[in-house]
């Protein structure tokens, strides 16, 4: 595959909510398929290229910490905003001392993790001078200058996530889990299938999809994994 990259990836705090957990905010044990696809999409994106995790790699060891935060108990409908941008006369404003809640966060801390993924190209939105050495050279060459067009993050924006590019021939670092059993983390997502219902109005409806995580030696095969 000659044009797949690998970025190592770290940050104090992560949390990639399970979609089940209703009023509280619970982590997956490790990064989703979709969560590392949006920090490569943070480093690089281009209309004419789309990003598939190959494997995911989990460096230190799965540790929870638990937080409470105060939140805002409700947001702007988008059906307001959309009849402020036509000149409604809408109020827009939210008071968070009217409005706060607190919430408690089942949290992940001290994540490193390793990003193995490729891009396909999507023909139909290329121009005629792109192509795979040119989007290749340009994710490399931002990911070396720690250039991204916004601060990626785990799974909420208050948790930064910093990055490195993995030269080609550059070992991973040594993992907590290397030498260990294999470990089922059950039903994880994998990514949220889109479907345009309206071309005009920029209408999508989408479908959760999940597969069966399975870690081995701290490797998580993302490539060959089941999406139901």
């Amino acid at each position: 595959m000659g044009f797949g990259v690998r970025l190592l990836v770290w940050g104090d705090y992560a949390c990639f909510t399970r979609p089940e957990m209703k009023a509280e905010r619970v982590s997956y044990d490790v990064i989703t398929p979709s969560a590392a696809r949006g920090i490569l999409e943070a480093v690089y994106w281009h209309p004419g290229m789309h990003w598939v995790i190959d494997k995911l790699t989990v460096l230190n060891e799965i540790r929870f910490d638990s937080v409470r935060r105060n939140e805002l108990g409700s947001k702007i409908p988008p059906r307001n905003i959309s009849q402020a941008q036509k000149g409604g006369d809408i109020d827009l404003h939210q008071v968070i001392t009217e409005d706060r809640q607190q919430r408690a966060t089942l949290l992940l801390r001290d994540v490193r993790y390793v990003i193995d993924a490729h891009f396909e190209l999507v023909s139909e939105k290329m121009a005629e001078t792109d192509n795979v050495g040119k989007f290749l050279d340009q994710f490399n060459r931002r990911a070396r200058r720690g250039q991204c067009y916004n601060q990626p993050y785990f799974g909420c924006r208050e948790f930064a996530a910093h990055f490195r590019l993995l030269e080609d021939g550059e070992p991973a670092p040594e993992g907590f889990y290397s030498d260990k059993e294999p470990r089922d983390l059950g039903f994880m997502l994998w990514d949220l299938e889109y479907k345009a219902v309206n071309e005009q109005t920029q209408t999508f409806e989408y479908t959760p999809k999940f597969f069966r995580a399975e870690m081995r030696r701290g490797v998580i095969d993302a490539a060959t994994a089941v999406t139901i």
